[in-house]
């Protein structure tokens, strides 16, 4: 007979609630508590850029009913902070007082924005864009803003800057670094996005810095950037990219950037699973550990974790990071390797800058490891397969960037390889790819 046991897990995202529900498929009568620092019921992270630009109403927001607890046998600390974890005796800490002893816990504490040290960056009207609240506090203030600066031009910061331009806003984004989306695109596609973002408005300011943001009171007029020109703008938006939340857990499990997880996505301390976007997991491209923090990842890591908490053997096979957007009919998607370093990587590139077009496949020993795709990603899922299943393509090299590269393509390549494709489909998850802006 089993011996009910008390499972919590920190979260109430997409790692989370694939715990919740992976441990309820395999025990129905055990004790499970969910501790959330947000105080609203499950909710799409992803969908927040959409609810901005008015796109989808907030009722899209929500990902499970309102009785999803109820049915579930969860008991909810909502809009309560787990504020101390003592592994040794397996109890947790909250913020209201209360300590709560488990028998397994899944840390999935997801990320924070980054923020960044500048005068003036207290002011009202200066937001992040990571949860539901700073999403409503922008729209709030939608009414008294005509102009907006958004700093930073990876994907947080130009989804920001295309949400706030459907509502009308005069958006400029400040960059750094020499072009944007500089973590998931090469230098010619990221130039093709941003003239296309530039034609439809967005003005993109590269190779600058904020230094300060102005106001009388506490409002927004103006930032001052380091080449010293001054931009006006009621609304300031910091999309400076996240870090994990993994403060309660360091020097008490094993971690680096992530807390370090086995393929059971147990943590080095025997009672603590991680997963989302505090977990630091094997990365099957670049073979070696590394946090990829999307929706996809984290259900598969949450369902895994949640197996091997309840008893029932799980295997995380690893994940890869992947990318999708769409910029004003413009769709974009990359994955793995896309800035090799090393000179045993060979790269196939098919472009048209003329229309917009840009197909680059990424290949170490004949494997695919990396690929990104402009104005032509309907072919990116069977060379993604192609790649998780490691399988030797010299026998389609010449044509794996054809802009009519399809499944059909590659039969004759399956069945010589066939042994290959044993890799699991994640069809418990998704991948999100909207075309809503």
């Amino acid at each position: 007979m089993k011996q009910n046991k008390t499972f919590v897990i920190i979260g109430n995202s997409a790692a989370g609630l694939a715990c919740i529900e992976a441990i309820r498929k395999e025990d129905n009568v055990s004790e499970i508590i969910n501790i959330s620092k947000e105080p609203h019921r499950p909710y799409s992270r992803c969908l927040l850029t959409y609810y901005l630009a008015g796109s989808i109403g907030k009722d899209r927001l929500w990902i499970r009913p309102e009785r999803y607890y109820e049915d579930f046998k969860v008991k909810p600390f909502l809009g309560t902070e787990a504020v101390y974890i003592d592994e040794k005796n397996r109890k947790v800490e909250l913020s209201n007082g209360k300590i709560i002893g488990y028998d397994r816990l899944l840390f999935a504490a997801g990320a924070s924005s980054k923020t960044i040290d500048i005068k003036g960056i207290e002011r009202k009207g200066v937001f992040y864009l990571r949860t539901l609240d700073d999403t409503e506090g922008m729209l709030s203030m939608l009414g008294e803003v005509k102009d907006v600066a958004v700093l930073g031009g990876g994907l947080i910061g130009l989804r920001a800057a295309l949400s706030l331009k459907k509502r009308d806003k005069n958006v400029r984004v400040i960059v750094k670094s020499s072009h944007i989306l500089s973590q998931i695109l090469d230098v010619e596609s990221a130039d093709m996005v941003r003239r296309h973002l530039e034609k439809n408005g967005i003005r993109i300011l590269t190779g600058l810095a904020s230094i300060e943001i102005y106001g009388k009171g506490d409002t927004v007029e103006s930032i001052l950037l380091d080449d010293g020109s001054r931009l006006n703008s009621q609304m300031v938006v910091i999309g400076k990219g996240v870090s994990a939340n993994v403060g309660l857990l360091k020097g008490k499990v094993k971690s680096e950037r992530g807390v370090l997880v086995d393929d059971s996505l147990k943590t080095s301390n025997d009672g603590i699973y991680a997963a989302g976007d505090t977990a630091e997991t094997f990365d099957v491209f670049e073979e070696k550990t590394e946090i990829n923090a999307i929706w996809p990842a984290a259900m598969r890591q949450g369902k895994i974790a949640g197996l091997n908490m309840a008893g029932k053997k799980g295997i995380y096979e690893g994940s890869c990071g992947m990318n999708s957007i769409e910029f004003f009919g413009m769709g974009v998607i990359s994955f793995g390797i896309v800035h090799p370093k090393e000179k045993n990587f060979e790269e196939l590139i098919q472009a048209n800058f003329s229309k917009n077009i840009y197909r680059k496949v990424i290949l170490k020993d004949n494997r695919i490891v990396g690929g990104i795709f402009v104005n032509s990603v309907e072919q990116h899922g069977v060379i993604l397969n192609l790649a998780l299943q490691k399988v030797d393509v010299s026998d389609i090299k010449d044509i794996l960037t054809d802009e009519y590269f399809d499944y059909g393509k590659i039969v004759p390549l399956v069945k010589k390889q066939a042994g290959k494709f044993k890799r699991p489909e994640y069809n418990d998850t998704c991948v999100t790819y909207n075309s809503i802006i």
